[in-house]
């Protein structure tokens, strides 16, 4: 049930220590990051917030890193644990493939080692060639 969540794009909303305390503390992917990383991320981004609507309190987060023409990186999507299991992670990715749709990307890539389910929902697939994919870590 999402009826007391709205969703935004307003980067101002974002509750950036909140943020940086879910991907620095709790998520398995940005485990150390710094403030000031996640700052600089947040400000080179598109992002996404989820927001009880009564209290304004940020209960989920996601970001995509885009040219805005051609290829989209969803990342960092974090719902609070204590708001699990309310259709936010859901929620959270429908407007963020609803938002990305008018520009007409050719792909929108994410990695996840845990909620495959969730992004089947909205059209994801696994990639038909991930020998193709490559990575250089830094």
């Amino acid at each position: 049930m999402t009826a007391p969540f709205v969703t935004s794009t307003s980067t101002e909303m974002i509750d950036r220590p909140r943020v940086h305390m879910w991907l620095s503390e709790l998520s398995y992917w940005a485990r150390g990051r710094s403030r000031q990383t996640q700052d600089a991320a947040i400000d080179a981004s598109r992002n996404y917030g989820v927001y009880h609507a009564e209290t304004g309190e940020q209960v989920a987060y996601a970001r995509v890193v885009t040219d805005g023409v051609t290829f989209a990186w969803l990342c960092d999507v974090f719902v609070a644990p204590e708001a699990r299991g309310r259709g936010l992670g859901k929620m959270i990715t429908a407007a963020v493939v609803e938002d990305l749709a008018p520009l007409h990307l050719k792909r929108i890539m994410l990695a996840t080692g845990d909620a495959h389910g969730l992004y089947a929902q909205h059209g994801f697939t696994a990639l038909s060639d991930p020998a193709q994919m490559m990575a250089r870590a830094g």
